[in-house]
């Protein structure tokens, strides 16, 4: 065999055994405080209401009573933080009960804080699920949303879930100067040490069709790509994570997560804040039906697409996968 030149690169040298690869590994496996559990708190007669939601296999919308034991069971586990979505039983077109003392993300609030008081509830911010037209603001005559006549709803949601004892608010609904205008709300209300965690690089994806059957949110017309990112926009997202900056804002989320992971790394390189990926519902459903057919080993996909996002620059990951992972002892 003709000599190797002297420079020649082995790469299997670092490659030989699994402790090896251990130690040279570049990102560090997943951990309990990379992720947060998003969940579907739904208004019902029955508190114990617990209802699959057909493309999400394993994903519910779960009664304030099912909540709290869901909760409680995985905190045993190691759940360090949860992510909080609203279904109420009446909508209008005000958006009333999003702002509600009693809707139902306040009153889910105020009873997980007291079964686990030092698990991190964050409340995402935003009207759709509440309003009776589906969209993130408040409508014109002819139709379309109205940006700065929203923002007064959007800061009172805030505060109101401040109110109930949130540790962070999530702002997801991509109005132009709603974080100033949330984070004025909640100093004025006393609630200077609360982080805002925008949803500052949101696209209009397709990825989201399973998550607004579980949150019940789907525009009853048109869509929304007036206000959500074009998904073919990389320079944009840059734009709007600085002005959310700029604005007040504590951390910063790309969503949804794999299929622009080069956007978060865009965003991290970008800016001196934690930046949070959120792998949505429809990356969630792809590897579950996949999983559930046996076209793919499901577990090593899920740790691998999260591992990607860890390579990528998330400091934290919103996973529908979270519960999966603490159940099965495969996050440290």
């Amino acid at each position: 065999m003709k000599a190797l030149a002297a420079n020649f690169h082995r790469g299997r040298r670092l490659r030989t055994s699994e402790a090896v690869r251990d130690l040279v590994r570049e990102t560090a496996p997943l951990l309990r405080e990379d992720l947060i559990m998003p969940y579907f708190v739904v208004e019902a007669n029955d508190p114990n209401v617990r209802t699959s939601v057909p493309s999400m296999p394993g994903i519910y919308q779960l009664g304030l009573a099912a909540l709290e034991q869901q909760v409680a069971r995985y905190y045993d586990l190691g759940l360090k933080a949860v992510l909080l979505f609203g279904v109420p039983q009446s909508k209008d077109e005000l958006a009333t009960q999003a702002y509600a003392r009693d809707g139902i993300v306040q009153r889910a609030v105020r009873r997980i804080k007291k079964r686990c008081p030092d698990l991190i509830v964050i409340c995402d911010v935003c009207l759709c699920e509440y309003m009776s037209h589906g969209h993130c603001g408040l409508l014109d005559a002819q139709g379309d949303v109205q940006n700065d006549a929203t923002l007064p709803l959007l800061t009172k949601v805030a505060v109101s879930h401040a109110q109930a004892g949130a540790d962070m608010v999530a702002p997801s609904d991509m109005m132009d100067g709603r974080i100033q205008a949330i984070r004025q709300g909640l100093d004025v209300a006393g609630y200077l040490s609360l982080p805002i965690v925008s949803y500052a690089v949101k696209y209009a994806s397709a990825y989201y069709g399973p998550f607004r059957d579980a949150a019940e949110s789907a525009p009853a017309h048109g869509n929304r790509k007036s206000y959500q990112m074009d998904p073919g926009n990389a320079r944009e997202a840059l734009l709007e994570a600085k002005a959310d900056l700029d604005e007040g804002c504590d951390a910063l989320i790309v969503k949804p997560a794999g299929p622009y992971s080069d956007i978060l790394w865009r965003v991290k390189e970008a800016c001196n804040v934690p930046v949070w990926a959120y792998q949505v519902s429809g990356e969630y459903s792809l590897i579950r039906a996949a999983g559930l057919n046996g076209w793919i080993c499901e577990e090593q996909v899920i740790l691998e697409s999260l591992q990607s996002l860890k390579r990528a620059g998330a400091a934290t990951i919103i996973s529908y996968f979270t519960e999966y992972l603490l159940e099965h002892k495969l996050v440290r």
